[in-house]
Order: C-alpha cells, then structure tokens, then sequence
C-alpha cells in the first residue's frame, strides 16, 4: 500500500513540475509581448476544456484539462492578405488553410488594437517575444541542475571497496551469480576486502574513481601491485590482472549510450558510492554535456523511429535511451519515488528528470518549424533579411514576411508530431522504459 501510494505521489509531482514548466514557457511569451505592446487577451496552461479561469486586465489567466501544453493568445500574429483582407474566402484547401489561420490571429480584433499587432512589431522585437518561452526552459532547467548539483550533490563512485566479486562475470552475461567453472577474480584471489580504500596501481596514485577506473583498464594483464588503506594502514596486495569484457567508455570517459562492450583490464570489485555536492565548474561542465546529449538526441530521432516501433508493435526491447513522453515519464517519476535509496539522491534524480524536460522543450520549440517558436522566428529573421537586402540595394520595402502562407507545411509538421507523440504514448504504455 506505502508504494502505491510513493508511486502516486511520484506521479503527482511530475504533473505538478509538468503545470510549472509549461506555465514559466508560456511567461515568457506573455511578458516580452506585454513589454513591446502587443495585446494578449490569453495565457492558458494546457489544452481542451477550462478548468479554471479568470481575466485580469485584458488578459485571460487559465487552467486546461490537458496538461500537454500551452499557449498564449496574441493579436495578430500573421499580417492581412495581399489584397488587405483577413476574412476566409478561398474554396481551394490549402488556400483556406492560410485564410484561417489569419482570421483566427484578429477574431478577437478590438478597436484601438491597430497599433498592438503582432506582426507590426520590429523582427527583433518579434525574435525576443517567440524566444523567451524556450529561453524560459532554459532557465529553469540551468536553475535546477546549478542548484541541486551545487547543494545536494550526486551519487558518484569512489576509490573505497564496497564489495568484491568473487569470479569473473563479462557485463554483457547480465548475471551476478557465480557458476561452477568460472575463473576466480583478481581482487578476490588477492585478498581485496570491503572498506579498503585503494589509493595506487602499480605505483601510480589514483585519487577518484575515474583515475582508479582508467588505471585498471589500461593496465597490463598479468601480476600487478595494489596499495590499499586497511583499518590505517598501507597494505600491497598482489593481484593477477585479466582482461574481460567491460562497458566501453567515450573520450570524456561516461559510458557510452547505448551500452557497448570492450576488452580490457578487470580486478573485480564494487566501489563505494557517496554522495557530493560539485563545484561550479563540475556542474558547468555537466550542463554543457547535457546539452550537447540533447542536441544529438534530436538530430538521432528519426532513426529511433523504426526501434520504437519494434518495440511497440513488434518483439523488440525497447532502448535505454529511447524517446520517452509524457506517460513514461510520469511513470518513470512514479517508479523514482519507490527505490530504496536516500531522500537526497531521489530527490535529485526527480530534478534531474525536470532538467531533462525542460531542456528538451527548449530544443524542440528552437527547431525552424511552424508551429514551433523556431518557425516563428525563422519567419522574422528571413523578413529582417529581405528588408535589409532591399535597403542595401535601394529597392522598395518588401513588407513584413507572411507566414500565414507557410500554414499547410504547418499542418504537416504538426501532424507528423501528432503521430510521433502518440507512438510514443503507445511504447510507454505496452512496454515502457523503467529504471534499472
């Protein structure tokens, strides 16, 4: 019953931190386009029937059923037709497409909003407005990181012995009991105890994890010299280094994902794991490679499509580093909450999955693709473009660039998310990502 309900709990959090995120994005839309004047009769978080609602000033502040999103309402976003109207006309459907979608930026025209329109802003103002909601992600996802890393801290391996495996197991048998015939390991056969702190291989002193880690690895196979501090003293055990196969490790040195297997040095044994806040610079570094994941992560999801749908509709397993939605999120954040681990290190890894969101919302909303904010500023990039190029050659002014008429390749993207999304939601309900 306590899990169930720590599972639920998990659950609740994660919507909660989902409300929260998608409110501080849509913020900073409303207060950009409030500062240069743009009328905004809207702010809403999520989608489909209203919760709640309620108008303070001219603005309508609300809660939606749906907690998928977001959006604010501006007063028009695209400018009239050439021929000046704003009014639906056309039978043909992808014209129509565009001629709603410009009759919807002014049905809520009043008058005096002539001089409050959307597209009427300078291109850099427009840029600001439609880049301060993922820059908004942003943010919070560096707050949270900056400071649970700086404060909490994370778990991380280190030189102590936790424990000592008794035979040699390739990582890749995904076993951790000893059969009858395996080879004995080299810290059990050299008599490597729990609570030994290993301070040097082979003469060469190792101060983390990391240093112990790439000595053994890179060490040659055979008879070795391990110093060790036992209950304050300095003792030499002499292990038999072996090669097995191990999880292979990229230039920064984290396992890479998803998991490969290398040959290479191995003397068997579990480091302790602690808990410690890093420094600024630790954490700057660790935001940095977060980005830069994230960023291959997007460039990498198309080619995960057809494994997803192994995985979904097929016998496929489904990948560690497969996309996940807002369910298996949700249900990773539900299963978090159940581990027996420390508050502390729960608690950071319940962040750390905000941070992750945040992130990828933020990366997502900068691709150059309407309706994404990146299509929106795209589209006012290519006007400052055109109107400086006019400018320079002494031709007339082209205008504000129309992206209405880009609406039926807005469809498409858009429907081509609708299908990626609800793929997703199927992986994470008939064979979700869980925590290992």
């Amino acid at each position: 019953m306590t899990e169930m309900l720590l599972y639920a709990l998990g659950i609740v959090l994660f919507a909660l931190g989902l409300l929260v995120s998608i409110a501080w994005h849509e913020l900073g839309h409303l207060s950009t386009a409030k500062l240069f004047g743009i009328r905004v009769p809207q702010y809403m978080v999520g989608f489909g029937p209203t919760i709640w609602s309620k108008k303070r000033g001219e603005t309508e502040y609300g809660i939606k059923a749906i907690p998928a999103g977001g959006y604010i309402r501006m007063i028009g976003m695209f400018p009239p037709g050439d021929d000046g109207r704003i009014e639906a006309r056309s039978t043909s459907p992808w014209r129509s497409m565009i001629e709603d979608a410009r009759e919807a930026s002014y049905e809520e025209l009043q008058p005096g909003d002539e001089t409050r329109l959307f597209y009427t802003r300078k291109p850099w103002k427009r840029v600001i407005v439609m880049f301060a909601g993922p820059f908004m992600n942003l943010v919070l996802a560096a707050a949270l990181f900056f400071g649970s890393m700086m404060t909490l801290g994370i778990a991380g391996p280190t030189t102590q012995v936790a424990g000592v495996q008794k035979c040699v197991l390739e990582l890749s048998d995904k076993r951790k009991e000893c059969r009858a015939g395996d080879p004995v390991s080299p810290a059990f056969a050299a008599g490597l105890k729990d609570g030994d702190k290993i301070l040097a291989l082979n003469g060469q002193a190792v101060n983390d994890w990391d240093a112990l880690s790439d000595s053994i690895r890179n060490a040659a196979i055979g008879p070795a010299t391990l110093t060790v501090e036992r209950n304050g003293q300095r003792i030499d055990l002499h292990p038999t280094l072996v090669s097995n196969q191990v999880e292979k490790k990229d230039a920064d040195g984290n396992v890479v994902r998803p998991v490969e297997y290398v040959k290479a040095g191995y003397l068997g044994f579990q480091p302790k794991s602690e808990v410690a806040p890093l420094s600024f610079g630790e954490t700057t570094e660790r935001m940095t490679d977060l980005m830069e994941n994230g960023v291959h992560s997007v460039i990498a999801l198309p080619g995960k499509i057809p494994g997803l749908w192994d995985a979904t509709f097929g016998d496929g397993e489904r990948a560690e580093d497969s996309p996940v939605g807002v369910v298996g999120a949700a249900r990773i954040t539900g299963e978090l909450m159940t581990v027996e681990a420390p508050p502390t290190t729960i608690l950071v890894m319940f962040m750390n999955l905000l941070v992750m969101f945040n992130v990828s919302l933020f990366l997502f909303n900068m691709l150059p693709l309407l309706p994404l904010d990146g299509g929106h500023i795209a589209g006012a990039l290519w006007e400052s473009v055109r109107r400086h190029t006019a400018r320079i050659f002494r031709r007339p002014d082209p205008g504000p660039f129309d992206v209405a008429k880009l609406m039926p390749a807005a469809y498409v993207v858009a429907g081509v998310f609708v299908c990626f999304t609800l793929l997703v939601l199927a992986a994470d309900i008939v064979n979700p990502v869980k925590i290992t």
